[in-house]
């Protein structure tokens, strides 16, 4: 499969080196430039392109950057995409920690549907409760005792099953976990958030989950966007 990585911190970078083991062919992009990342494509043999080309090479094509990163994206990144395209976001909203107010967010948006809004472009939530460690190291064979599952979050059923097919192949169940609206489910805060579940135990706590934010998840008085 081809896949497309827009990131290449501890998410994007274990995405990279994990598929490309795998035999799936990865363009890989960040910020900065493909010069960049030399280091990591000689390392795992994946091709370091513009944003622009990672968000136009994959079947898939993963999204995983800081959230107050989202509105820094071109804003015709996926103009001219075919909609099988399935587009994945991983990451989350830490108001305090790193990204400031993001009044949407704030307001009480699911926070994948408001990076969905930005890109102009559907996406599905999934890898966001998953420590990098953990994607990296902790995939397992189908049928492990313990496997960690991924819940997936999104309104397109076919892009949920060529994903869900592939966190297979990375050694972790995929769960559909419901339309993106309901994603709320797995942010930060809820009870399947870096809690390295297995199948049944994701289930249960995505039906556990609130909506209501922790107050260690929302913005403080006076933060600003990108500024905690």
């Amino acid at each position: 499969m081809k896949v497309g990585i827009i990131g290449s911190g501890e998410i994007g970078g274990s995405l990279a080196r994990r598929l490309s083991t795998l035999g799936h062919d990865v363009f890989i992009a960040n910020s900065r430039g493909p010069g960049s990342l030399a280091d990591l494509a000689a390392e795992t043999g994946a091709k370091a392109v513009t944003i622009h080309e990672a968000a136009r090479s994959g079947e898939v094509v993963f999204v995983a950057i800081p959230a107050f990163r989202i509105v820094d994206l071109p804003k015709d990144l996926f103009d001219g995409v075919d909609a099988d395209v399935a587009v994945v976001e991983t990451g989350n909203y830490y108001p305090q920690e790193r990204d400031g107010r993001i009044d949407p967010i704030e307001d009480g948006a699911a926070e994948s549907r408001w990076v969905a809004d930005q890109l102009g472009r559907p996406v599905l939530k999934a890898i966001n409760n998953l420590h990098w460690q953990s994607l990296l190291n902790g995939g397992k064979p189908a049928g492990t005792p313990g496997r960690i599952a991924l819940p997936v979050a999104g309104d397109n059923a076919s892009h949920k099953e060529r994903v869900i097919k592939l966190f297979d192949e990375l050694g972790y169940d995929g769960i559909d976990a419901g339309p993106l609206d309901e994603s709320w489910r797995q942010q930060p805060g809820t009870p399947v958030y870096a809690a390295n579940l297995d199948a049944e135990g994701v289930r249960k706590a995505l039906a556990e989950a609130s909506p209501e934010r922790k107050p260690e998840f929302r913005a403080t008085p006076g933060s600003s966007i990108g500024k905690p």
